[in-house]
């Protein structure tokens, strides 16, 4: 049996799909957000409501679940938020509420994962997005966040190499997720979306489970601080 890893965000969407993919990899994982629910999936999935901004909140929700679930092997953080407002209409109340839950709870999960990860020469992986690096009208607030995730994780990948642990930021394209599933519905949006896609679809949230997986499973510890894109083509086409 595999030990643990603590998944934020994972009762719907890409974080679920992680979630349910490292438990049929024989993971113990911890499903942490505000829902405090599991996804639907086999093997050992635990339940832990937690709102990442709540500082004080993590360092127990942590220490709690490696007590019960044993050393821990990774963490995954898939929580955030995403802000669809004009600049000129974005409040500062917005911005600094999408940098609390999409930044600056990655921060400070990363420190209090960060002695846990060390023991285990563990992996650390962020859910940042393919916005950190394109010019999206209305995601002012949200690209800014994803792109800031990715210089983390460039920072914690040369601070923390010699403790044997691997940083890494994945950064999905479209992906069908209920964040999108509105937009996503209407036949035309779609239709605009799919044609910028090589692959001529957007992705599904268990092909990301698998990647994530599959990283940590590798146990590959000279590749960290990195960026790892998965859209389909997207971004790099002319």
């Amino acid at each position: 049996m595999r030990n643990s890893v603590l998944v934020t965000g994972a009762s719907s969407g890409i974080g679920a799909a992680i979630a349910i993919e490292l438990a049929s990899r024989g993971y113990t994982v911890g499903c942490a957000s505000r829902r405090g629910t599991v996804p639907k999936g086999e093997g050992a999935l635990t339940p832990i409501t937690l709102d990442v901004t709540d500082s004080d909140a993590l360092v127990g929700v942590v220490d709690e679940f490696v007590s019960s679930a044993g050393p821990l092997s990774g963490l995954v953080h898939a929580a955030g938020r995403y802000s669809d407002v004009p600049a000129l209409d974005i409040t500062m109340d917005e911005v600094r509420s999408t940098f609390e839950t999409n930044l600056y709870s990655a921060i400070r999960i990363a420190q209090v994962a960060y002695p846990h990860l060390r023991a285990s020469a563990g992996s650390l992986v962020f859910i940042g997005s393919m916005y950190a690096q394109l010019g999206v009208k209305g995601a002012v607030a949200y690209s800014a966040t994803k792109a800031a995730l990715a210089s983390v994780c460039r920072t914690l990948g040369v601070e923390w190499a010699r403790d044997g642990i691997s940083v890494l930021n994945i950064a999905p394209g479209w992906v069908e997720t209920e964040f999108n599933d509105e937009y996503l519905a209407d036949e035309d949006r779609r239709a605009r979306v799919t044609r910028g896609i090589p692959m001529a679809r957007v992705g599904q949230p268990d092909e990301i489970g698998r990647l994530v997986a599959a990283l940590i499973t590798a146990d590959c510890k000279f590749l960290t601080g990195e960026t790892i894109d998965v859209n389909g083509g997207h971004r790099i086409r002319l």
